[in-house]
């Protein structure tokens, strides 16, 4: 059974970069579509962006375009979120979840829908002013 392990959070400034990875443990993330969530304190959790199986094309939300970007390495069997540009906003726990099969990624699909899948842990990042 597929499972996932969030790294790579920690402590950063304003206007930071870092990158998380999202591994799985005894399984391929080939065949999986996957997605990046948040949740900060007190709120719900959001997609951050998502990316498909198969020929790799990705989406995000608005509130990251332009600064956030998911990605296969498929060399270390990861999917990872780079981040740059950080804010005090990007606050929060980061989740990775995986999803088996094809979905079509496109500028029109909301990364929200793929709450299903299975959900690794979680990694913490702290963004200060």
């Amino acid at each position: 059974q597929l499972q996932l392990v969030e790294s790579g959070g920690g402590f950063v400034h304003r206007g930071d970069s870092l990158t998380l990875s999202c591994a799985a443990t005894e399984s391929s993330l080939d065949s999986y579509a996957l997605a990046w969530f948040r949740q900060a304190p007190g709120k719900e959790r959001e997609a951050v962006g998502c990316i498909s199986s198969g020929v790799p094309s990705t989406n995000y939300a608005d509130f990251v375009k332009g600064r956030f970007t998911v990605s296969r390495n498929r060399a270390k069997n990861t999917v990872d979120l780079e981040m740059n540009s950080l804010e005090p906003e990007d606050t929060g726990v980061y989740y990775c979840t995986a999803i088996k099969g094809t979905i079509w990624i496109n500028p029109s699909f909301d990364c929200n829908g793929m709450r299903s899948g299975v959900w690794g842990q979680g990694t913490q990042i702290t963004v200060s002013s």
